[in-house]
């Protein structure tokens, strides 16, 4: 009765057995399942007339244009920060383009602002802020207001003022545009240093620091995409940007001891009104000197 019993339990489990794999066999997987089929990381071919301000980039030194691919390839690929990226590009460029003109800056330096902050609010771990991502000690050399209640840093037309005569002075001091991005990161002296040290001219030719030696190429690679978005997979359409909403400034020249009810006064929450107009670090604005402050506010 046992053996039987065996039996017919082996019989079962190899009939069973036999028609998963006979289901297996004669299945068919389509082949647009499979990622390999529908999704490809392509090796990208570097375009021609590559420039920072119109200096040309020798991609025909090795070195020089793995590190462009290396940039090129990481922005491409990272498609989710990529993709945010060019919405906010197309927020900001419009504030920054007439500004870098109106202080003699090469409009590729916006690049610069876009991969310094990604052109959000947030303080790197050094404790550079705002847009153009200035130390304390620097924005104060050259002429920011910036304490616990006003930080100017975060004004987009003051701070790109001070961008601009850091960059022109830094062009000035080392000889190029390029150099003087690279300043940017590294600093006049630290860059000035490391040419005279290697008895070379030129950022191509020198060794610096892991984060110089991407810094250019991160900019140079940004320039790229966002120019040419289409043609590195990004795809949107015109509604998908972010755009700025159209302020009027109030001129203000007092104390200001509530600035929600403030912004109540003029058809705006607190929020909106620190959107407009993040260099206001607190929910008042002290002005003890009588200083004349520019607040934006949205028009209804």
């Amino acid at each position: 009765m046992k053996t039987n019993k065996r039996i017919l339990l082996l019989l079962g489990i190899t009939i069973i057995t036999a028609s998963f794999i006979n289901a297996v066999g004669t299945s068919k997987i389509e082949p647009e399942t499979q990622t390999h089929k529908t999704y490809k990381i392509k090796a990208l071919k570097l375009p021609d007339g590559l420039n920072l301000a119109g200096e040309r980039v020798p991609v025909e030194i090795n070195d020089v244009k793995e590190r462009m691919e290396r940039e090129l390839l990481v922005n491409t690929y990272w498609q989710s920060n990529g993709i945010l990226l060019i919405k906010r590009a197309h927020k900001y460029f419009p504030v920054l383009e007439p500004l870098l003109k109106k202080y003699n800056l090469p409009d590729d330096f916006k690049f610069l602002a876009l991969a310094e902050s990604g052109f959000t609010d947030d303080t790197s771990s050094a404790g550079a802020a705002g847009m153009w991502h200035f130390m304390k000690k620097t924005g104060k050399e050259y002429g920011l207001e910036i304490n616990d209640n006003v930080d100017e840093r975060y004004h987009i037309e003051k701070a790109t003022e001070v961008a601009a005569a850091y960059l022109k002075k830094a062009k000035e001091s080392l000889g190029s545009w390029t150099l003087a991005a690279a300043a940017y990161n590294a600093g006049n002296y630290g860059v000035s240093k490391r040419l005279e040290t290697q008895q070379v001219n030129n950022y191509y030719d020198a060794l610096l620091p892991n984060e110089t030696e991407r810094y250019v190429f991160r900019i140079l690679a940004l320039k790229e995409i966002i120019s040419h978005p289409k043609k590195y997979g990004f795809v949107f359409d015109k509604e998908d940007l972010y755009t700025i909403k159209e302020t009027r400034t109030v001129k203000v020249d007092t104390v200001v001891s509530n600035l929600a009810l403030f912004a109540k006064k003029f058809g705006m929450n607190y929020k909106e009104l620190k959107i407009h107009n993040p260099w206001l670090r607190e929910n008042k604005l002290n002005n003890k000197s009588r200083k004349l402050y520019e607040i934006k506010i949205p028009v209804q």
